[in-house]
C-alpha cells in the first residue's frame, strides 16, 4: 500500500469511528511522524480527506476536521432519501429473490435477541444489505455515490451512540426492506426505506446534543 493511501484510510478510519473528534487539527508533523510516513504522502492524504468532507482548511489552524452539525444531519438525509429509496426501488425489480429472502430472516432473528445483540455483528449485517442491493442496481454511479455518502454516515451514526432499543427496531425494518425486495414490489420497498430513514433521523437528532455535551 501507498504511503498515503495508508495514511489516508487511517486517518479517514480515526475520524469516521471518532478517535479525531471534530475541530481536531491534522498537523502535518505530528500526523506523519505518529502515522509513519512522510510529509508530502501525509499532505495527499489531508487533501483526499478535504476532499471528502471530512476535514477542511481553517485559516491561521491548517487542516482540521470538518464538524458535524444538525444541519449537516439535514443535508446528509436529503441525499440519502434520494440515494436509498431509488436504489431500493431498482433492487425490488432486479435483485436475486432467494438472498433478500434470506437477509429478511437475518434481520428477523437480530430483532428477536435483546438490542439486536452485538453491535458490530449488526452493522455488519446492515452492511451486507447495503452491498446486496448496491449490487442489484447495476448501476456504478448510484454504487460510487452511496459508498461516499456512507463514510459521513458512519461518522454521525457514531454521534447517536448505540442505543440498543433503536437497534432492535432497526433491526425490524430492516427485515421489512429485505423482505420488499424479496417480493418483487419497488413500492413497498421504497415506502419501507423512507419508514426506516424517518426514524433514524428523528434517532439521531434526539440523541446528537448527548454526544455533542461530553466531547
Amino acid at each position: 500500500m501507498r504511503a498515503s493511501e495508508k495514511a489516508y484510510t487511517e486517518l479517514r478510519r480515526d475520524i469516521v469511528e471518532w478517535r479525531l473528534a471534530p475541530g481536531a487539527v491534522l498537523g502535518e508533523v505530528d500526523q506523519a511522524e505518529r502515522l509513519g510516513v512522510s510529509r508530502t504522502p501525509l499532505r495527499e492524504a489531508l487533501a483526499r480527506l478535504v476532499s471528502d468532507g471530512l476535514a477542511v482548511q481553517q485559516r491561521g489552524r491548517g487542516v482540521v476536521v470538518s464538524d458535524v452539525s444538525l444541519e449537516h444531519i439535514d443535508h446528509l438525509f436529503q441525499l440519502r432519501r434520494a440515494l436509498e429509496i431509488e436504489a431500493a426501488r431498482t433492487a425490488a425489480a432486479t435483485g436475486d429473490t432467494g438472498e433478500f429472502t434470506d437477509l429478511a430472516e437475518r434481520f428477523t432473528r437480530a430483532a428477536a435477541l435483546s438490542g439486536a445483540g452485538n453491535s458490530n455483528d449488526y452493522y455488519q449485517l446492515a452492511a451486507d444489505l447495503d452491498g446486496a442491493i448496491d449490487h442489484a442496481t447495476g448501476n456504478p454511479y448510484l454504487e460510487q455515490s452511496l459508498r461516499s455518502l456512507r463514510v459521513h454516515l458512519a461518522r454521525v451514526r457514531r454521534l447517536a451512540q448505540d442505543d440498543p432499543e433503536r437497534l432492535r427496531t432497526s433491526a425490524g425494518e430492516h427485515a421489512q426492506i429485505a423482505s420488499a425486495i424479496a417480493a418483487r414490489n419497488p413500492e413497498l420497498a421504497a415506502a419501507a426505506t423512507l419508514l426506516h430513514l424517518h426514524h433514524s433521523l428523528e434517532h439521531i437528532k434526539n440523541h446528537a446534543g448527548t454526544r455533542e455535551e461530553t466531547t
